[in-house]
């Protein structure tokens, strides 16, 4: 199944290999991993002299065992050896004892770690600006706080306490084993630096292997969210392309799996031959004891000999488990290198630190906008380029202009998901960038074209822009977006789940529920980017009746493409290749007979 992919995998891994260096090199260091552990500092000291303890204690087995061999048995002293043997153990039951609080503490701390993770990432992708999320996929998002956070979770909760006692007890070993017999010990060293070299080898290999595996699953994870929402199967079943997808799929799935098996097969020749000389090193100890073994000073004795293998067991498992916890944190590194990539995304709209909060009692919702300009591709020509707009408060402005022209685009900044590149934009005064995002969300609500819904009941939808919110609000708001009357038809009412992103509602009952959702925060300003634009005649014409209501107690911005709904704005601003061309009421550009009058002829 997998071997077609081979070819396709290794030109892949070419690319993968210098993007993934790059990106290592940049974002990942030492000194930065250690810094997710510090906030733990105390409670970590206290894993680490708990690791300490039990490698002391278990090092002294081997020296228990040359007595109980050497001089109990040979006097057959009962009383030495039944001493011995209750040292035995007691270092047995200390070391159980200790092991499990050690598992507990580690098993604590490394959650809490992973949650401050988890919460440091999600919390700066949503201070990120709209452009992140224009070009970033929502399955490679999900990805890196599930999947490669996930993956960090056997490296804080388990590996890292593993490699501190394991090389605890490698040192601890050492010193023993040099202690007892240095001769044997050296000879015992001889396989440390091959291990060593192979173990570097190997996590190398595996690092990159390990993140071009998680790029192929961050892959896959966009699919299918991409093809298995309500879109993309609707999209998919009446375009007859279901089984393109589930090909495509399948070729995803067999990448995931080519690279599952050669990230586990890596080196695994090199692993092999420390394995086999591993095995073999105590038998070659014996030959050299025996050598070592004469009457004389100096000579080896068979409780020297056998303490020796011994300790050579107890140094030979943890410095395995040492290697293979370095080749882990090697392939953990690519997924801090994933992780490091998103947090240091620089955070393009920021909150000042002086920022100011108007008393909402005292806002009006006049808006100004000075001469702004604005581009997406800053090396590029601007999308808005020296618009100056007055809208007082109270007033209806509606922006109008084909499509291209920059009106959304205005739409975007007035809410601040950009910030303009010159000019300004303010608020009764207030330069949008000096308000506090509190304040800003308070003053302005957002119905967009296309209305966002959670999974979730129609009140908790509602409730997501007012929390506090009583019944009689909500029904208050659905009344004044011309909503409640189709709420309460449905059998449960307000309770009734809207499903994913709302399609359980047609369009025009999902930019109603949206209105309702932003009237509920009652906002000073209400920005409408093509609101009802889904709605038919008759609820178009209860829609503008209920906004003109509105509208006397609030500043109101449309940006509309249908002309129908903006003819009795107050004033009507005409865009066009992201500049104002014309402005005035419906009856005064149509008199022009300009661009306006154009887009009013060809609309129909």
């Amino acid at each position: 199944m997998i071997e077609p992919f081979r070819g396709p995998l290794a030109d892949d891994r070419m690319d993968a290999d210098g993007e993934y260096s790059e990106l290592a090199e940049k974002h990942v260091s030492l000194r930065r991993i250690a810094a997710l552990f510090r906030p733990y500092a105390g409670r970590l000291a206290l894993v680490l002299g708990l690791i300490v303890f039990s490698s002391i204690a278990g090092v002294a087995s081997p020296f228990l065992l040359r007595a109980i061999i050497d001089q109990a048995l040979p006097a057959r002293d009962l009383g030495l050896l039944a001493i011995l043997a209750g040292g035995l153990i007691a270092i047995a039951v200390v070391a159980t004892v200790v092991g499990v609080v050690q598992v507990a503490m580690t098993s604590k701390i490394g959650q809490w770690i992973m949650h401050d993770l988890r919460v440091r990432v999600y919390g700066h992708l949503q201070s990120l600006s709209l452009g992140f999320f224009t070009t970033a996929r929502t399955g490679e998002v999900q990805s890196r706080i599930a999947s490669d956070i996930g993956g960090l979770q056997a490296l804080v909760t388990h590996s890292a306490s593993e490699l501190t006692r394991n090389i605890s007890m490698v040192v601890v070993t050492i010193a023993a084993m040099l202690a007892l017999e240095w001769r044997l010990a050296l000879f015992s060293f001889l396989v440390l630096p091959l291990a060593i070299w192979i173990s570097h080898y190997v996590g190398r290999l595996r690092e990159e292997l390990t993140y071009e595996q998680q790029q192929r699953i961050a892959d896959m994870a966009s699919a299918v969210q991409e093809s298995l929402s309500v879109s993309g199967i609707i999209l998919a079943r009446t375009m007859g392309r279901t089984a393109h997808l589930t090909r495509k799929f399948i070729r995803s799935s067999e990448n995931v799996a080519a690279l599952e098996v050669r990230s586990h097969t890596a080196g695994q020749w090199q692993w092999a031959i420390i394995g086999l000389v591993l095995q073999a090193l105590p038998a070659l100890t014996l030959l050299l004891g025996g050598l070592l073994m004469n009457p004389g000073a100096g000579g080896v004795t068979i409780g020297t000999l056998v303490a020796m293998i011994a300790l050579q067991e107890q140094l030979l498992w943890p410095l395995e488990e040492v290697l293979e916890s370095g080749v882990e944190m090697r392939t953990t590194r690519a997924l801090f290198a994933r992780i490091f990539d998103y947090l240091d995304r620089p955070v393009e709209i920021r909150e000042r630190e002086d920022a100011v909060t108007p008393d909402p009692a005292t806002t009006r919702g006049a808006v100004c906008l000075r001469d702004v300009g604005f581009a997406y591709d800053k090396d590029g020509p601007r999308t808005i380029d020296g618009v100056s707009i007055d809208i007082p408060a109270g007033s209806h402005t509606a922006i109008v202009g084909a499509t291209g022209s920059g009106k959304t685009t205005l739409g975007y900044l007035l809410a601040r998901l950009y910030d303009v590149d010159t000019g300004s934009i303010t608020y009764d005064g207030v330069d949008v960038r000096a308000l506090s995002f509190r304040a800003l969300s308070d003053m302005l609500g957002v119905v967009a074209q296309d209305p966002y819904l959670f999974n979730a009941t129609i009140a908790d939808n509602l409730r997501f822009a007012q929390p506090e919110a009583s019944d009689d609000a909500l029904i208050v708001a659905a009344r004044a977006a011309q909503i409640h009357e189709m709420i309460v038809a449905l059998p449960e009412g307000y309770d009734t789940m809207v499903g994913e992103r709302g399609y359980r509602f047609s369009g025009g009952e999902k930019q109603r529920l949206a209105l309702a959702r932003t009237i509920l925060r009652n906002p000073r300003v209400l920005l409408l980017d093509e609101a009802t634009s889904a709605l038919d005649p008759a609820t178009e014409r209860a829609m503008a009746d209920a906004l003109d209501i509105l509208g006397k107690t609030r500043t109101t911005i449309t940006i509309a493409h249908r002309l129908s709904t903006v003819r009795h704005a107050d004033q009507i601003i005409v865009m066009q290749r992201g500049r104002v061309v014309e402005r005035g009421t419906h009856a005064v550009l149509m008199g022009l007979g300009g661009v306006y009058a154009g887009l009013v002829h060809s609309t129909d």
